[in-house]
């Protein structure tokens, strides 16, 4: 079961919890267990539901990846969510600690990416190829260290493996990600990437949302954060105006 702690934010309508570095959003091949399974047993006993638990997932997040992920309650805000992520309706920053900082402190990338699902990778192109999609991203660098950097980025489209091999085409290199050319991995197994925030309005309630989730305890994560700002630990709940 999830630690009350990790949820962000949730109502009668959407629940969103903070993701670790290595936990599986959904199942797979693996059959692991996944954040959808300890995110339902949270509901079953906390509000004593009989039976199957209803929870939609209308995105998800790579596994070596942190942060939020959103889930929803009923299939009414499912299918909305759904619409609202397909669409231009829900607005994500990423937080990614990278090994050089890009040639300009902010920008925008735009590639077209090829998915090889044999590899479970995607490549990069600067020019339209067969089958490939377009990937629009903005990233502004926010701190440095010695010898890694902190990256914000806004994701346009939600390409598979978008920031990872949009990043690895102009040379920097997502800490930890050894399959987009990072030097070594992470003790944890996981990768330096994670969703810091997202905003939409809600499906129901149709009020603008924001949410807020810190990334995982590390030295160097603490370090850029005492960069940037402070983490969020207010009531555990970031729920915000945006």
């Amino acid at each position: 079961m999830i630690a009350k702690d990790r949820i962000l934010y949730e109502d009668n309508h959407l629940i969103v919890v903070n993701k670790l570095p290595g936990e599986l959003v959904q199942a797979d091949i693996t059959g692991d267990r996944t954040l959808q399974d300890d995110v339902k047993e949270y509901l079953k006993v906390t509000y004593g539901k009989p039976g199957n638990v209803f929870l939609g997932s209308p995105h998800r997040l790579d596994r070596p990846t942190s942060g939020i992920v959103l889930f929803t309650k009923t299939e009414k805000a499912l299918t909305r969510m759904n619409e609202a992520f397909r669409g231009s309706g829900v607005k994500k920053k990423y937080w990614a600690i990278v090994d050089r900082a890009p040639r300009k402190s902010e920008g925008t990338l735009i590639h077209y990416l090829v998915r090889n699902a044999e590899l479970n990778k995607s490549q990069a192109y600067s020019t339209e190829r067969k089958n490939s999609k377009l990937a629009r991203l903005d990233y502004r660098l926010l701190a440095s260290g010695d010898n890694y950097h902190l990256l914000e980025i806004d994701l346009h489209t939600g390409r598979h493996h978008q920031i990872r091999c949009q990043l690895a085409a102009i040379g920097v290199h997502i800490k930890g990600d050894l399959k987009y050319g990072a030097s070594r991995s992470n003790p944890d197994g996981g990768i330096s990437l994670h969703a810091r925030s997202i905003a939409f309005v809600h499906p129901v309630r149709r009020e603008e949302i924001g949410v807020v989730a810190d990334p995982p305890r590390d030295a160097l994560w603490d370090f850029f954060l005492s960069k940037v700002g402070e983490r969020y630990e207010d009531d555990n709940c970031n729920h915000q105006p945006v």
